[in-house]
């Protein structure tokens, strides 16, 4: 009999929902993509109700329900802080303490009334796990390895910041943590604050500016703000952080080390934001690598699992990796709290008994982390025949080579595919495409199909057997989450003549390579590496568009506009295509073009509906 474990993490941000069978992922989303509220913190509702129909189970059927952490044990953090910072926090502390006092601290208690409310059947035991281990879990259990080291760093959870554990067959064990108000997590999040972005969100603008500056701040850092151990160990001066009392991230100490008031959001870039970025980079790099190398010391293992917040700043990944400190790297695609609710899902299974069965072969276990939910192709004509949209169809083949036709001409495509990615970033199921050997592809892309910054830089979609032509990467990356070099074979020789001591933004003008649209100021790209058994349709397009012009990288970005979570419906892919500059739409086996569609029209400006991100 199949012993189904459900997962969830919720009431923070990035709520999410995921099942595992007999210790396997089978469904896994965040209720963002069901609600439309990007970084939705509110009970996972939609993300259940999908993950149970996928599996076709009911509660009935759940051996127990994991909370991502241990709420109680939460709670004491939260009321020490506020203890400790009083009474300067006593507004935030008045505040947020209620909901708190009122059910917050009994979060599970919350859960179990939820889910017995959508009636899906009896709710079975619910077990809290801590924040870290839930990290830890969906780290070590779906990687391909028997053993590991494993290293989570994130902002919080109750306590723990920085965890390392050692993964052994069914076993984690943790060897040693640094705990709050000490967090890499929450230094990175209080530089992202500080030059004008929104905490939890905005860490990976801050590390896509980072390239266009100089660390000339990094020394400031190191000597005011963190003082960092050989091993990697690390305590803040919190003088200069103004978390602790609940408001804000950074204050007057923040301004008068850094120049001045921190920047408004939506206001110009300047030369400090550009430093600060590279040099709080600088640093976390820094950090990441000691602590790695403190990981391969302590475990004697030669592989590396990586979860958490940080774990998703894919620059620092590929510099664990260049370093050469283990043999192999995998990081768990959804690293942030979303990721908690399978790792809370995978501790239980795991610690029932269940077995790892997708060991063998290198594979991991997370199928892609195409683990949301798809339309097949009855459904999808469905809608469009429902709606009136205009459409072709096509064999798979044939799709695969009329998209790749329009991607040569410099055409923009949108891509629904198959199921949802499960985690921040789109790999080919839910993504927006281009042709990464235009000069005017990335610009193009970033304002007129998803409204935001000229800096913000796009990933590039790559088939697993033609990388090492065009990047300088040591082993696969299917989740795009390592940053590696672009092959010296295709840069530009005389790139930085060209710029005439030009900075800043105005770096973007000048192509640094064959590829400049998935290539950043630095000559380094965000790489996805693209299988034919983990996304088939997506590896088809890749080798067909290889076909038509000889190059085997496409750009590939989220499919959705700024402030938006990705699409996860045919409605809600028809909609972003149609509110976009996007020229095609492929759906399962259909085409649309936007030539062919129906004029758009809506009441109001949508755009004011999506807050931006």
């Amino acid at each position: 009999m199949t012993d189904l474990v459900l997962g969830l993490s919720a009431y923070y941000h990035d709520s999410a929902a995921a099942l595992v069978a007999d210790g396997a992922p089978v469904a896994a989303a965040q209720e963002e993509r069901f609600s439309r509220r990007r970084h939705d913190s509110d009970f996972p509702a939609r993300a259940i109700a999908y993950c149970l129909e996928e599996a076709g189970a009911t509660l009935d059927d759940v051996s127990a329900v994991a909370y991502y952490e241990d709420p109680a044990l939460k709670y004491r953090r939260v009321l020490s802080t506020f203890t400790a910072a009083a009474p300067r926090a006593y507004s935030s502390f008045a505040r947020t303490m209620p909901e708190w006092q009122e059910w917050k601290r009994d979060a599970t208690g919350e859960v179990r009334r939820r889910l017995e409310a959508l009636g899906l059947g009896r709710v079975p035991e619910i077990r809290a796990r801590q924040h870290h281990e839930s990290h830890a879990a969906s780290a070590f259990f779906p990687s391909p390895y028997e053993s590991a080291a494993v290293l989570c760093i994130d902002g919080v959870g109750e306590w723990a910041t920085t965890t390392l554990w050692h993964g052994q067959g069914n076993r984690l064990d943790s060897l040693a943590e640094i705990r709050f108000p000490h967090s890499l997590g929450l230094l990175y999040s209080a530089f992202t604050y500080f030059c004008g972005f929104k905490v939890d969100s905005g860490e990976y603008k801050l590390m896509g500016l980072a390239p266009y500056g100089v660390p000339r701040y990094e020394q400031v850092i190191r000597e005011r703000l963190i003082d960092i151990k050989p091993d990697g160990s690390f305590r803040l001066d919190m003088r200069y952080f103004e978390y602790l009392r609940g408001e804000v991230m950074t204050g007057r100490g923040f301004e008068k080390l850094f120049g001045g008031p921190r920047r408004d959001a939506e206001g110009p870039l300047t030369e400090r934001e550009f430093d600060l970025a590279a040099s709080v980079q600088k640093v976390t790099e820094d950090v990441v690598i000691k602590l790695a190398s403190t990981a391969r010391e302590h475990t004697n293992e030669s592989r590396l699992c990586l979860a958490g917040g940080v774990a998703l700043n894919c620059v620092a990944n590929g510099k664990i990796i260049q370093e050469g400190i283990f043999d192999e790297v995998w990081i768990q695609p959804a690293a942030g709290d979303a990721g908690g609710a399978l790792g809370a899902a995978l501790a239980v299974a795991h610690e029932s008994g269940a077995e790892r069965t997708h060991l063998g072969g290198g594979r991991d276990g997370m199928s892609g982390s195409l683990l949301g939910p798809g339309y097949d192709d009855e459904e999808i004509a469905a809608y469009l025949e429902r709606e009136g949209i205009p459409h072709r169809r096509l064999t798979p083949q044939k799709l695969a080579e009329s998209v790749a036709g329009v991607l040569a001409d410099e055409k923009i495509v949108g891509w629904f595919q198959g199921r949802m990615e499960f985690g921040p970033r789109a790999l080919g199921a839910r993504s927006i495409l281009g042709d990464p050997r235009s000069p005017k592809m990335q610009s193009a892309m970033n304002l007129k199909i998803k409204f935001r910054e000229s800096f913000r830089p796009f990933a590039p979609s790559v088939l697993d057997t033609d990388v090492k032509d065009y990047f300088e990467l040591k082993q696969e990356s299917p989740y795009m989450l390592v940053v590696a070099p672009v092959a010296q074979a295709l840069r530009i020789p005389d790139a930085d003549a060209q710029l005439n001591g030009a900075s800043g933004l105005d770096l973007l003008k000048v192509p640094r390579s064959t590829i400049p649209a998935v290539t950043h100021v630095d000559c380094s790209a965000r790489v996805q590496t693209v299988s034919a058994h983990n996304n088939e349709p997506y590896h088809r397009l890749l080798t067909a568009f290889k076909a038509a012009t000889g190059c085997a990288v496409l750009v590939n970005t989220s499919f959705n506009v700024r402030g938006e979570p990705i699409v996860s419906s045919p409605a809600d892919a028809y909609t972003c295509f149609m509110r976009t500059n996007i020229d095609y739409l492929a759906m399962g086996s259909f085409l649309l073009s936007k030539a062919d569609q129906p004029q758009w029209q809506e009441a109001g400006d949508w755009r004011e509906d999506i807050p931006l991100d």
